[in-house]
């Protein structure tokens, strides 16, 4: 008899051609998998955005607990703040984890208009996405803001995240794909934050997936985007939703966490559009 442990992950891919929407449904097998939580801080220079994370945690939690049970592994991957888990068995797991030579660079992977065509038009330079802009956000000449506040508030991944004894922790691409290497990881669901930046770009983000010839899905409800509003009539909500069309027609599918909860898809609190 097959184990519950054992038995395939069925995941709900949508994707895009010529804006018409795509679904599949695929079978990976758990063991195969690796569920990375991206920049999921314990605060941002953005307090809106902050405050978005906080949101999204207990689905968070609940779609890891399920994927552990199923033996998915799980990478904390809050970029920059590694000194805070130094000493923690699961940041000497991916430290520990046997060199591979990746056939691809591995680095930060910036939007390519050969593959992915122009930048989205609403997309801005400038980080802080409240309608007024944060303390240390100031406008320059053309009314772009830019972060001259100093050191960014963040030191962790927000502590409401449950991290297991059998999870890993690194920021480091090289690292991860050792990881993945070494595991036979071949299926890859980034979550967290932010879709139109480092879930997008990092050494360990979509596009590297991608370039890296594994099966990556974007988890489409437990994410979010970053970028500053061009008008009090441009939903953040919509923007989000924009990005996501963007990765579904020229980067990956997307699922979302219902394949691991059996619940509704997540959904903000502030996000009342139909």
């Amino acid at each position: 008899m097959t184990s519950r442990k054992q038995k395939d992950l069925l995941l709900e891919q949508r994707s895009r051609d010529k804006g018409q929407e795509i679904h599949q449904t695929v079978h990976w097998n758990p063991r195969q998998t690796a569920i990375i939580i991206c920049d999921m801080w314990n605060d941002h220079t953005c307090k809106s955005a902050a405050q978005r994370v906080a949101e999204m945690v207990p689905t968070t939690n609940r779609m890891t607990c399920t994927a552990r049970e199923k033996d998915t592994l799980i990478i904390h991957a809050p970029s920059g703040t590694m000194s805070f888990y130094d000493d923690t068995p699961q940041r000497r797991r991916a430290i520990e984890a046997s060199f591979t030579a990746s056939p691809v660079e591995i680095k930060w992977n910036y939007w390519d208009p050969e593959r992915e065509g122009e930048p989205l038009s609403f997309m801005r330079s400038g980080g802080c996405g409240c309608s007024e802009p944060c303390s240390g956000w100031v406008p320059d000449d053309q009314g772009i803001r830019q972060w001259k506040g100093g050191e960014v508030p963040w030191n962790r991944q927000i502590s409401t995240i449950n991290i297991a004894a059998e999870d890993v922790i690194s920021d480091d691409g090289q690292e991860i794909y050792n990881l993945m290497q070494e595991r036979g990881i071949e299926n890859v669901i980034l979550m967290g934050v932010h879709t139109n930046i480092c879930v997008s770009g990092r050494p360990f983000g979509l596009r590297q997936m991608v370039y890296h010839g594994k099966n990556v899905v974007l988890c489409r409800d437990l994410t979010d985007s970053l970028f500053q509003p061009m008008s009090s009539e441009f939903s953040h909500f919509r923007g989000t939703d924009l990005v996501v069309e963007h990765i579904e027609t020229h980067l990956c599918p997307t699922i979302t966490s219902t394949a691991f909860t059996k619940t509704a898809a997540f959904r903000f609190k502030d996000d009342t559009v139909a």
